[in-house]
């Protein structure tokens, strides 16, 4: 999957997204775009292989001339999202979570410019899902919506934030106050 990801500010301060996502699996082009955390407008196009690059470039370049650019990773922030586990290492069903819950955000951030899923880990007793994210705020929002899902246990879970430049600056967003500092180990 080729994804090309760009953002701009508009005259007011809000920040606009502009998404294309080649699929090769599938030969689909899906352009989207709209303000950060909302729902954007999309167009979905079969492609032929060798009309996507092609494409995915003039993608690029008028993006560019319309003001977009590429967000460096050091401009983001990590957004975590934390479950906690009952054993050390994690069962199978947590395993199943770490995947239905990598599916679902990542689906929720794809339509609305919110950044993407960059891994997961698992520490003694937590799953860790890190989101490389452009504005905490309404990624922080986003998932307290999407992890609603009953099947996604909302119950067990703590987000935390850092600037991907001082990931040592972690501070807990959600639930708040919080009762402890948030870490990943």
């Amino acid at each position: 999957m080729v994804t090309i990801r760009m953002y701009k500010r508009d005259d007011a301060g809000v920040l606009h997204f502009r998404e294309a996502l080649y699929d090769e699996d599938d030969g689909q082009l899906m352009l989207t775009s709209g303000p950060v955390g909302y729902e954007g407008s999309a167009k979905v196009q079969d492609v032929a292989p060798q009309a996507a690059e092609d494409l995915l470039h003039a993608f690029a370049v008028s993006s560019e001339e319309e003001g977009y650019a590429e967000m460096e990773p050091a401009e983001q922030h990590w957004v975590i999202v934390q479950y906690a586990l009952k054993t050390a290492a994690g069962t199978e069903r947590d395993r199943y979570l770490e995947h239905k819950a990598t599916q679902a955000i990542s689906s929720y951030f794809l339509w609305r410019g919110l950044g993407e899923v960059d891994h997961t880990e698992f520490a003694p007793r937590k799953l860790n899902i890190y989101c490389l994210v452009p504005d905490v705020n309404k990624a922080v929002a986003g998932l307290k919506v999407v992890l609603r899902d009953p099947l996604l246990d909302f119950t067990k879970i703590t987000i935390g934030s850092a600037p991907v430049a001082e990931p040592a600056a972690l501070k807990q967003r959600y639930p708040l106050p919080a009762k402890r500092p948030f870490t990943l180990a």
